[in-house]
């Protein structure tokens, strides 16, 4: 876990630190004092005079703020480590071979991901064309991801780092369950739904593909 560290106050009296689970606490003047009659909601959101605010941040090396994530959105591998899979997700669906990403790990082992190439660009720019559901197990499809997988992995810690992925046919939709009104992935219904692949990339897996650090 890391260590909580002081951050330069944004504005004058306001006091702001990164906790050890990586949540930004805040602690000001105008910080509020508790919720009538909801001691155990104060006691959720106050710590010692701190607002726990629920986003996740870290701090640059010119000392500002910077949000990557909801306290919500994290993962809990099986070893307590924290995993913040939005950050993650954006920067592999900046790769032009894919298409939609979503990272699992919550109460396993290791991470993996579910992952939708672009099927266009595969087949404009790397040759491999054919139906998306043939090509789920393309080993030229699978290396392609692959090393946009690995160029992530470079800069995570080796516990975030993603170890085994499932390449999906088709990119999830608002009219099948998979996705909100505003396009964000429901992540319980896409579990359920891939359940399987996904627990393939658990069962029997002893040592992970992807490099780590």
């Amino acid at each position: 876990m890391r260590p909580s560290r002081p951050i330069r106050p944004p504005l004058p009296g306001v006091d702001l630190k990164i906790a050890g689970d990586g949540e930004i606490l805040v602690k000001s003047p105008g910080n509020m004092v508790g919720y009538y009659n909801n001691a155990e909601a104060t006691a959720e959101t106050l710590e010692d005079g701190w607002v726990r605010t629920g986003d996740i941040g870290e701090v640059d090396s010119a000392g500002f703020l910077r949000i990557t994530d909801r306290k919500k959105e994290l993962l809990k591998t099986a070893g307590g480590k924290f995993v913040a899979p939005t950050p993650m997700e954006t920067r592999l669906m900046q790769d032009p071979a894919i298409e939609r990403v979503v990272v699992i790990g919550d109460e396993r082992p290791y991470v993996t991901a579910l992952i939708v190439p672009d099927w266009k660009t595969l087949e404009v720019e790397h040759g491999i064309a054919g139906r998306p559901e043939d090509l789920s197990d393309d080993d030229r499809a699978k290396a392609v991801v692959q090393r946009g997988v690995d160029d992530l992995n470079r800069d995570l810690g080796s516990w975030e780092t993603i170890k085994y992925f499932a390449l999906l046919p088709h990119d999830f939709t608002e009219e099948s369950g998979e996705l909100t009104p505003t396009l964000k992935v429901k992540r319980r219904i896409v579990q359920e739904r891939y359940r399987d692949q996904i627990e393939t990339m658990y069962q029997g897996k002893v040592r992970p593909h992807a490099a780590a650090h």
